[in-house]
C-alpha cells in the first residue's frame, strides 16, 4: 500500500487521541464497522503506542497508523509498535530518512508552497495540509493546484462534518483528517454505536 492508496480507503481519516487503553480496541472496531479503516492514533497521550499495538493485533481489518510524528525516534518506536503508516505536522531531513528506510506510507505536514516542494523533493507527493483552515483552507488548495498539479493532499486542522465536503470536492484532495468521528464524550461513555454512525456518515460525504 502506498500513500495514495491509503487516502483512498475512506474520505475521512479520524485523528484519534487514546486516553484510556481499555477503549482502544472497541473504538477501532466501531470505526471499522462504520466503514472507516484508516486510523491515525496521535502521539498525544501516554497510551498511544500501546493502543497502536493492541489495535494492530486485535482489529486486523483496521489500517492503524501513527500521528504527530516529530522526530525519527518516535517513528521508529511507532513502527515497532505496529504502525502501518505515519502522519506528521511537518517534515525534517531526519524524519524523511527514517521513513524512507521503512518504505511505509507517510504524510508529511506542509503549510506553504515551499514546504510542499521540499516534501516532494524528499519523495513525498502525498501530503497533509496543516493546519488547513488556519493557513488558507480550500482557497489555498485551489491556488496550489496550478503550480503543483502532481501533489495530493489530506487537509487536517479545523475540518469538520460541516466543511469536509468543500475540501473533498477539490481534485487535489483525496481525504480529509478530523477528530469529529471520535467525540470525547462518546468515547468516555463507550457509546460505540454513535461512533459507528458518525463513521458511516463520513463515508457518505464525498
Amino acid at each position: 500500500m502506498n500513500a495514495l492508496e491509503l487516502l483512498e480507503q475512506s474520505p475521512v481519516m479520524p485523528v484519534i487521541v487514546i486516553q484510556n487503553i481499555d477503549t482502544a480496541v472497541e473504538l477501532a472496531q466501531a470505526l471499522v464497522a462504520g466503514g472507516v479503516r484508516s486510523l491515525e492514533i496521535t502521539l498525544r497521550s501516554d497510551a498511544a503506542l500501546q493502543a497502536i499495538t493492541a489495535i494492530s493485533q486485535e482489529v486486523p481489518e483496521a489500517l492503524v497508523g501513527v500521528g504527530t510524528i516529530r522526530n525519527a525516534r518516535q517513528w521508529d518506536a511507532a513502527v515497532k509498535a505496529g504502525a502501518r503508516f505515519g502522519v506528521s505536522p511537518g517534515l525534517t531531513a531526519d524524519i524523511a530518512a527514517a521513513v524512507q528506510a521503512t518504505g511505509l506510507p507517510f504524510l508529511p505536514g506542509v503549510a506553504t508552497a515551499s514546504e510542499s516542494m521540499y516534501a516532494a523533493d524528499q519523495g513525498f507527493t502525498v501530503q497533509k495540509l496543516f493546519p488547513a483552515e488556519a493557513v488558507g483552507g480550500v482557497a489555498l488548495l485551489k491556488a496550489l493546484q496550478g503550480p503543483l498539479p502532481d501533489i495530493v493532499f489530506c487537509p487536517t486542522g479545523g475540518i469538520n462534518a460541516g466543511n469536509a465536503a468543500k475540501y473533498l470536492a477539490l481534485s487535489n484532495v483525496k481525504c480529509v483528517g478530523g477528530s469529529w468521528l471520535t467525540p470525547p464524550e462518546a468515547v468516555l461513555g463507550q457509546q460505540w454505536e454513535v461512533i459507528t454512525q458518525l463513521a458511516k456518515q463520513a463515508c457518505e460525504i464525498r
